[in-house]
Order: C-alpha cells, then sequence, then structure tokens
C-alpha cells in the first residue's frame, strides 16, 4: 500500500499518537519528519513528496515557530498554491487517558512544566481549538491500542477515487464516552437489553442468537428503516460537499450487544451504497493488556 503524491501534516495534543502515527504512515512509504519548524514547512511542502513516495510532517505545540491560528491559516494558503494534496490530520484523546499516559511514562507534558499536568492539558487542548477545527479529519486515540490504531489510519488514508466520503461505522458503549471523532451519533440504548438475558449475556451482537433477540424489539424495524432514511438523505450532500471522511457512531450501554449489532446491519446497508465503508467495534477491539498509543 502506497500513499504516493500525497502530503500529510500531523497534529494533535501531546501524547495521542503523532508518533505512532508517523511510523504507521512511513511504513505506508512516507517520508516522516517530525518537528520540522513551521517557517521550513511550506519550503519542503511546495518541494512535494519524493516520486513514488508520500510526506508526512509532524507539528506539535514544540516545534519552533508554532502558533495554532497561523499554523492553520498557513495550511490553507499554501493548499491555494501547491498542486500536492495536503491533508491535515489531528490526533484527539480524552484529558484522562492522557494524563495516565504521562503518569505511567513519567515523561513531562509540554506545556505542564511548571504547572499540573491537568492543567498543561487543557491549555494545550484549548490552545490547539484551531487547528481541530481546521482538520481534514479528527482521530480520537483514548480508546486504541497501537497495533489498532495504526490499522484504522491506514483505514482512513487509503485515498478514494469515487469522491464518496470514507465512512467509519463505530460501535462504542457510553459507559467509556462517545467516540470523539464522530460526525454523527446514533443511541440505541431504548432497544431491549440482551444483557439481561444469562443465555446471551456472554455473547456479542455478532452472534446469531444477539442478533435475533434485539431485531425481535417491536421498534427495531421502524427506527432503522427510520435511519436509513436519514442517511440516504445525508450521504449526497455530503458528496456533494467533498467531505473525505464521515465517522458514525452507534451506542448502547456496554458496546458489546445492540450497538455492535445496529452497526452490523448498518455497515451491510451501506456497504450496497458506498466504495468503501469500514467497521470498527471498539469496546469488543480494545484489548488494555495491549500496547497503547503513546505520544
Amino acid at each position: 500500500m502506497t500513499l504516493a503524491g500525497r502530503v500529510f501534516v500531523v497534529t494533535g495534543l501531546s501524547g495521542a499518537g503523532r508518533t505512532t502515527a508517523l511510523k504507521a504512515l512511513e511504513d505506508m512509504d512516507c517520508e516522516a519528519v517530525d518537528n520540522l519548524p513551521v517557517r521550513l514547512m511550506g519550503t519542503l511542502i511546495r518541494q512535494g513528496p519524493a516520486e513514488g513516495r508520500g510526506l508526512a510532517i509532524g507539528v506539535d505545540v514544540r516545534t519552533r515557530d508554532f502558533d495554532a491560528g497561523r499554523f492553520a491559516h498557513e495550511i490553507e494558503e499554501l493548499r491555494a498554491v501547491v498542486d500536492t494534496p495536503v491533508e491535515l490530520l489531528f490526533l484527539d484523546s480524552a484529558n484522562d487517558i492522557i494524563a495516565r499516559r504521562y503518569t505511567e511514562t513519567r515523561r513531562i507534558h509540554p506545556m505542564a512544566s511548571d504547572r499540573p499536568l491537568t492543567d498543561g492539558i487543557v491549555a494545550e487542548r484549548r490552545l490547539l481549538a484551531p487547528l481541530r477545527e481546521a482538520a481534514d479529519f479528527v482521530m480520537d486515540t483514548s480508546h486504541s491500542n497501537i497495533h489498532e490504531f495504526a490499522n484504522l489510519l491506514r483505514d482512513r488514508v487509503v485515498g478514494i477515487a469515487t469522491g464518496e466520503p470514507n465512512v467509519l461505522v463505530i460501535s462504542f458503549s457510553y459507559r467509556n464516552g462517545v467516540p470523539r471523532d464522530a460526525d454523527m451519533v446514533f443511541d440505541v440504548r431504548f432497544l431491549r437489553n440482551p444483557h439481561y438475558d444469562p443465555a446471551l449475556r456472554p455473547l456479542t451482537g455478532r452472534d446469531a442468537g444477539v442478533g435475533d433477540y434485539v431485531a425481535a424489539d417491536p421498534d427495531f424495524d421502524e427506527y432503522f428503516a427510520r435511519l436509513t432514511n436519514l442517511l440516504a438523505l445525508l450521504l449526497p450532500r455530503f458528496r456533494e460537499e467533498a467531505k473525505s471522511y464521515l465517522t458514525i457512531g452507534i451506542g448502547c450501554t456496554g458496546g458489546r450487544h445492540r450497538s455492535v449489532y445496529v452497526a452490523e446491519r448498518l455497515r451491510e446497508w451501506m456497504a450496497e451504497r458506498m466504495t468503501r465503508v469500514e467497521l470498527r467495534h471498539r469496546e469488543l477491539d480494545f484489548d488494555t493488556d495491549t500496547d497503547e498509543v503513546r505520544g
């Protein structure tokens, strides 16, 4: 897999996975450059990627001459004068997850050398708000390990020749928070919960018994019809607006039964209408025993 001819500017909160993202892009045959002074970034982008390769540039608050508002403006100016697509990737994560990562690794947060760690994270989030707003796509790494994040990033940046959005359907548990990068979120906690059936509790929404149980809810058919009718209306408009990435969250209480089943069904429906649709079950995929995403 190659990303030849594309330029990615990777930024986001410290501890959210910039280093991991750059390594993943490097594995996809991008030349990776980290902490390049902002004043030199334009020169490098104007030169474009090396022949047959992509270019990934890492930028964060430690970068010399960094100013989020000016940086976002410069990205827009570069897009207007270069032929190479310049895509801004913003990496995000929940404050408590970033705090835990820094505590576990005993690293010093770049904005917390003279203040409490949580204050530094909040200050950085406020500082980077213009970049998050300007980003082509935002990825939340709160519930991802290194390998899962690399795979998800690969899915998101592959490129779409059809001009359609790259759609990600993600199931999740409300107890663990709404995916921060979701464009739309649908709550399915009103459906009958298989958790209360002892025979179904150990299973997931991927299992036929759970699927039959959820689908038998008297309101399921009407809900799913209304959901897909809404998306049938919106998807062409997203295509007209040249939206590159679309993340749809489906949430329930535990993220193992109802949301998984509905996400599976929705993915099947969308795959009949879209060129590229990915599916992720956040609570099923996340393994706390594997390496987490770091800075």
